[in-house]
C-alpha cells in the first residue's frame, strides 16, 4: 500500500469525527466512541497490529483520560459550588457595576474575565460564563456570544492550569521529549513543556492586543445602532491597556515559572487593575457608548432568550470573599508548581496509582499523580474550603456535587474515546505481533499513524508547513472540542512533520499549542454550549459565519511569527 493510500487510512478517524459532529451534528458523547472504532479498525485491518495491543493501547487511553477528566470534575465543582454559595452572582454584580460603556464591559468581561475564568477553569467554561453577563448589561445574544467566543483564544492554549500543555502534549510527545532527554537535546520533559508554553506566547502576544480592537470595531460595525467600525475603534487606548495588562503578568508567569500559571494570574490581576483604571477613567473613551434600544435589533441578533435589562444581580457576600476561593486556588498553585519551594516535587511523588506494562506490553504504562493533579490540588480542596468560607449549607454543598456529576458523563465517554484514539495512533508504529524471525523474512512495520500523514503532508506542502500548523491546530480544536484533545491528536504528528522538513520542532510545536487556542473560537462544542446559554439554539451556523475571519487573521499571524522564529534561529533542530 502506497504512503498517500496509509495517510488516507490514517485520516479516516479524524474524518469521522468531522463528518459526525460537523456535517451530522451529532454530540461527541457519540462521534468520538465511533471514531476511536474507525481507528480500532485502521489498526487491526490496515496496520495489523494484534487485538490484544490494541485493546492495552485503549487502556492506556483511559487511564491518562481519567487525569484530564479529574481536572474537569474539579473545574466544574469549583464553578457549581460558587454558583450555590452566591459567590458568582456577588463577581457579576461586580461587574455589572464598573461602566456603562458596552465597550469597556465587553473587555473587561468578555476579555478580561473570559481569561481568568479559563485559567481558573477553561473546558468552554468561559464563554458560557461570560456570555450570560453580557446579555444581562444589554448586549443582543449573538454579539455576546460571537464576542465571548472570539476572545476566549489567547488564553486557552495553557487553559485550566496549562491542561492543554501539560496533559495534552504530556501525552502525545511522552515518548518523543523522552528520547529527546536522554539524547542530551533537552534539559527534562518539564523544560520542554515550558520552552513549548513560552514560544506560544510570542505567537499569542501580538494578537492579545489586535483580536482586542479588532473585536470592539466588529460589534459596532456588525450591531451597533450606525453599523460604524469607527465607534468600536474608538475605545483603542483601553482595549490596549487591557491586553497590556493582561500580556504583563502571562509572559512573567510563562518564561519564569511555567504553564500553569499564565492565563490564570493574567486574567486576575489584569482584571483587578483593569477594573480599577476603568472606574478612574483611565483610557475609558469619554463618550458612552450602548447597542441602543432592543426594539431596534435585527431579529438576526436575538434569539428565545431577551436579557436586555431584565436581570438585576444582587451581592451575596462582600466582593473579597466571593474572589477568595480563586485567590486561594492562585496561591496553592503557585506554592505547589514552583520547584524550589519543595511542595511540588513531595506531591508529585504521593498518591500515585501506576500501570506499568499494561496487558504485558512493554512500554503501553501510564500513572496518575491524583494528589498533584490540580483538579484535586487545589480544585476540589478548595471547593470543600469555599462550603465553610461561604458558609453554605449541606443541602446547597450537595447540590453543587450533583450538579458537576450529572455533568461528567458527556466529557467521560468523549475523552476515554478520543485519548484511546490518540494512545493507538501514537503506538501504531510498534506491531508486537511482528516477531523478529517475520521481520527478516521480509514483514514491513509500518510507520505509524501520525508519522504516515507527517510523511504526506511533508511531501505536498514542504516548507510552507509553519504558515498551516496553527490551522491544523485549530482543525483538532474545532473537531474534538478541547485544546487539549487538539495537542493530544496532533502533537506527534506535527512534531513529525517537523522532522520531515528539519525544522525546529519546538516552534511548530508551539503553533500547534497556538492553533488549538485560535480554534476554540470556531470550536462546535463551546458554540453549542454558548447558543444554549443565550437562547440562540441551532443557530451555530450563524455564529461560525461569524468567527471564522477572526479565527483567519489569527492563523495568518501566528503563521507570519512562526517563520519569523525560524529564520530568526536559535531553536534547536534534532
Amino acid at each position: 500500500m502506497s504512503t498517500a493510500a496509509l495517510a488516507f487510512a490514517a485520516l479516516i478517524p479524524i474524518l469521522v469525527a468531522l463528518v459526525l459532529m460537523v456535517g451530522l451534528r451529532m454530540g461527541a458523547m457519540k462521534a468520538m466512541p465511533l471514531a476511536w472504532l474507525s481507528c480500532v479498525i485502521a489498526a487491526l485491518a490496515v496496520w495489523g497490529l494484534p487485538v490484544s495491543y490494541v485493546v492495552a493501547l485503549s487502556l492506556q487511553g483511559a487511564v491518562s483520560a481519567a487525569g484530564v477528566l479529574i481536572i474537569v470534575f474539579g473545574a466544574l465543582l469549583i464553578l457549581h459550588t460558587l454558583q450555590y454559595s452566591g459567590g458568582m452572582e456577588t463577581i457579576q454584580f461586580g461587574m455589572q457595576s464598573v461602566s456603562r460603556d458596552m465597550r469597556v464591559q465587553g473587555i473587561i468581561i468578555g476579555y478580561m474575565f473570559g481569561a481568568f475564568i479559563e485559567g481558573a477553569a477553561g473546558f468552554g467554561t468561559p464563554a458560557a460564563l461570560a456570555a450570560p453577563l453580557l446579555l444581562s448589561l444589554g448586549f443582543p445574544p449573538m454579539a455576546a456570544a460571537v464576542l465571548c467566543l472570539v476572545y476566549n483564544s489567547f488564553p486557552v492554549t495553557f487553559g485550566a492550569v496549562g491542561t492543554p500543555i501539560l496533559v495534552g502534549f504530556g501525552a502525545s510527545l511522552k515518548e518523543v521529549i523522552g528520547k529527546a532527554v536522554a539524547d542530551g537535546n533537552a534539559a527534562s520533559a518539564e523544560a520542554f513543556m515550558k520552552e513549548i508554553g513560552e514560544t506560544a506566547t510570542l505567537m499569542h502576544g501580538p494578537m492579545a492586543v489586535v483580536i482586542g480592537v479588532f473585536m470592539l470595531g466588529f460589534i459596532t460595525r456588525y450591531f451597533g445602532p450606525t453599523r460604524s467600525w469607527k465607534e468600536g475603534l474608538a475605545a483603542w487606548k483601553f482595549a490596549v491597556l487591557s491586553a497590556v495588562v493582561f500580556l504583563v503578568p502571562y509572559m512573567i508567569m510563562a518564561w519564569l515559572v511555567g504553564p500553569e500559571l499564565p492565563s490564570l494570574l493574567g486574567g486576575l490581576v489584569g482584571l483587578g487593575v483593569i477594573i480599577a483604571c476603568a472606574k478612574k477613567g483611565i483610557c475609558v473613551p469619554k463618550d458612552v457608548w450602548t447597542f441602543g434600544s432592543h426594539e431596534k435589533w435585527d431579529k438576526s441578533w436575538t434569539g428565545s432568550i431577551d436579557f436586555a435589562g431584565k436581570t438585576e444581580f444582587k451581592p451575596r457576600m462582600s466582593q473579597f470573599m466571593a474572589w477568595l476561593p480563586y485567590v486561594v486556588i492562585g496561591g496553592i498553585l503557585v506554592l505547589t508548581r514552583v520547584d524550589s519551594l519543595g511542595l511540588k516535587g513531595w506531591l508529585g511523588a504521593r498518591g500515585v496509582l501506576a500501570f506499568n506494562d499494561i496487558l504485558g506490553y512493554a512500554g503501553v504504562s501510564e500513572r496518575l499523580q491524583f494528589l498533584y493533579l490540580p483538579g484535586t490540588v487545589p480544585f476540589i480542596l478548595v471547593a470543600l474550603l469555599t462550603v465553610f468560607m461561604h458558609k453554605m449549607s449541606g443541602e446547597k454543598a450537595s447540590k453543587a456535587w450533583i450538579d458537576t456529576l450529572r455533568k461528567m458523563k458527556a466529557p467521560t465517554i468523549s475523552l476515554i474515546s478520543a485519548v484511546a484514539l490518540v494512545k493507538i495512533f501514537q503506538g501504531s508504529g510498534v506491531n508486537p505481533g511482528l516477531t523478529p524471525e517475520a521481520v527478516a523474512g521480509g514483514a514491513v512495520v509500518l510507520d505509524s499513524m501520525p508519522l504516515t500523514m507527517a510523511k504526506t503532508m511533508a511531501a505536498a506542502i514542504g516548507g510552507a508547513w509553519p504558515f498551516f500548523a496553527s490551522y491544523a491546530g485549530g482543525l483538532g480544536a474545532f473537531i474534538t472540542g478541547s485544546n487539549t484533545v487538539s495537542d493530544m491528536l496532533f502533537g506527534l504528528f506535527q512534531w513529525d512533520l517537523a522532522a520531515q522538513l528539519h525544522m525546529p520542532k519546538l516552534v511548530i510545536v508551539a503553533a500547534q499549542a497556538a492553533g488549538g487556542a485560535m480554534g476554540n473560537m470556531i470550536c462546535i462544542h463551546n458554540i453549542v454550549a454558548v447558543c444554549t446559554v443565550v437562547g440562540l439554539n441551532n443557530r451555530e451556523g450563524d455564529i461560525i459565519k461569524r468567527t471564522f475571519w477572526p479565527f483567519a487573521l489569527y492563523g495568518v499571524v501566528v503563521g507570519i511569527i512562526s517563520f519569523i522564529l525560524i529564520q530568526a534561529g536559535g531553536y534547536p533542530v534534532f
